[in-house]
């Protein structure tokens, strides 16, 4: 439940963020505001429908897939849902101001990739599924951390001028490599990691390994649908910035000027 109030609230203060702007004149635009909605039912889908259940208690694929909606594709949305005007009061709140180094590209990776790895780890996936406040810092981690590697991505405020879309091609197929060998794990061992499947009802006919298996197979083709759809973005930007760019200098703009002008589409 304190999950839940959580998302609530975010939803409330994302809202009433919403409704400031407009009074001052400044629209948010509907693709941000339905991106971080679904951000919002996708969390809450995870929480709250049967896919909770089945996690804790029932089958590992499961509980991977509500994970992947809590630490991948909510975050994902949440984040594009956002930007500068929209962070601004968070941003004022000092603890979050230095805090911001998080979200820094040679932070953000390696601390979501410690996270992805970490707790898939046997005592500390069991002690989640045990303790009701581990399993929520654990999914408040997967949330955080995946949030703060797409802000170094998608920058809803900007980011380090060495941080080109050609280079984030780079870092998202760093990402994929993560996903892609944590996966493997799961797909090709013969032993069953966690006791609390191996001991629970089987559910449609999957023993034990069939399960994890099913796991590591849900978080490739998770990993690998989401991974290819943010590379294929990044190359049109790329060519995007390419062009905007060179109009820039042909037109007489400073080559740091046009550079950052074609970045954030100004």
């Amino acid at each position: 439940m304190l999950q839940t109030a959580v998302v609530l609230l975010a939803a409330l203060a994302y809202a009433l963020a919403v409704v400031r702007l407009r009074r001052r004149g400044r629209r948010v635009s509907a693709l941000r505001v339905t991106a971080f909605a679904a951000g919002i039912a996708l969390l809450l889908v995870a929480f709250l429908s049967p896919l909770d259940h089945l996690g804790e208690e029932r089958l590992f694929s499961a509980h991977m897939a509500q994970h992947l909606l809590i630490g991948d594709i909510a975050p994902l949305l949440v984040v594009l849902g956002l930007d500068g005007p929209l962070l601004r009061p968070l941003l004022a709140v000092r603890p979050v101001q230095r805090l911001r180094w998080l979200a820094h590209p040679l932070v953000a990776l390696p601390l979501w990739a410690v996270k992805l790895c970490i707790w898939h780890v046997t005592p500390l996936y069991n002690a989640a599924l045990d303790h009701d406040a581990v399993h929520a810092v654990q999914h408040g981690l997967f949330f955080g951390c995946g949030a703060l590697v797409w802000a170094a991505l998608l920058e809803p405020l900007p980011g380090p001028a060495w941080f080109t879309a050609g280079r984030k091609l780079v870092y998202v197929a760093g990402m994929w490599l993560v996903s892609l060998a944590l996966s493997q794990v799961f797909l090709w061992s013969g032993n069953a990691y966690y006791a609390r499947y191996v001991d629970a009802p089987r559910t449609w006919g999957l023993t034990a390994i069939a399960d994890q298996r099913a796991g590591g197979g849900v978080m490739l083709v998770e990993g690998s649908l989401v991974m290819l759809g943010v590379a294929v973005w990044l190359l049109f930007r790329v060519f995007r910035e390419s062009e905007s760019r060179q109009r820039l200098l042909d037109a007489g703009v400073e080559p740091g000027a046009a550079a950052r002008a074609a970045r954030y589409g100004r």
